[in-house]
């Protein structure tokens, strides 16, 4: 074989030699993406794991709150991801939704907060989101976060109850004072001839009683 065709082939060898160790070289760094990925998501995993004590303690000062003013059923996700509050009331259907979950990368915690109110007749601030970096998790700042959603969503409430086009089907009327108010804000009631009564107080109500023949209570 003459020495120049030698030459080339050695100078083709080398060339495909090149390529194979790219693709290894390569197949190495997937490789090891993968194996820091999933490094990165045990430690997403083990943040999960954590959140409730941000979170729950939170979550129960708001339903102690609330007291009697609406029914709350509070629901944790069993992988921890989510916690999801519904809240009965006669004006709408209440959702409150917070959530946690990461980037395709897995780089980041990622909490978000979702409201739902149905139906839809005024506005109001139903998505939020914040997040921090998996390697400098700062929870003081979390539990900061979920402080200002749950302020804001009792906001949100709070304007709901007080919002005329969901009160327009709950409003009432003390038959004494003849004040008109939500139903909700009753501060007493009665039934009579079977019908139900709503008043801005006892004083009011007993008025009532009295001049229906009725015992005061």
């Amino acid at each position: 074989m003459p020495d120049d065709v030698a030459t080339l082939l050695n100078r083709i060898d080398a060339e495909f030699s090149a390529l194979d160790a790219k693709i290894k070289a390569a197949q190495g760094e997937k490789q090891q993406e993968h194996r820091d990925r999933q490094t990165r998501l045990a430690t997403f995993e083990k943040e999960l794991e954590t959140l409730p004590e941000v979170w729950k303690p939170r979550l129960e000062a708001l339903v102690k709150r609330f007291g009697d003013r609406a029914k709350v059923a509070p629901r944790i996700d069993p992988s921890n991801r989510a916690v999801t509050m519904d809240f009965q009331s006669e004006l709408a259907r209440i959702k409150l939704r917070l959530s946690a979950a990461t980037d395709q990368d897995v780089r980041n915690l990622i909490l978000n907060y979702d409201l739902e109110i149905l139906p839809t007749l005024m506005q109001f601030d139903s998505h939020q989101q914040a997040q921090w970096p998996l390697d400098a998790i700062d929870r003081k700042a979390i539990g900061q976060w979920v402080d200002d959603r749950i302020v804001s969503f009792v906001k949100t409430y709070l304007s709901l109850h007080e919002n005329e086009y969901y009160l327009k089907e709950h409003m009432v009327q003390d038959p004494v004072a003849g004040v008109r108010f939500p139903k909700f804000a009753a501060a007493a009631r009665a039934e009579w001839g079977g019908k139900t009564y709503y008043f801005i107080g006892d004083e009011t109500r007993r008025e009532f009683e009295a001049s229906h023949g009725a015992p005061s209570k």
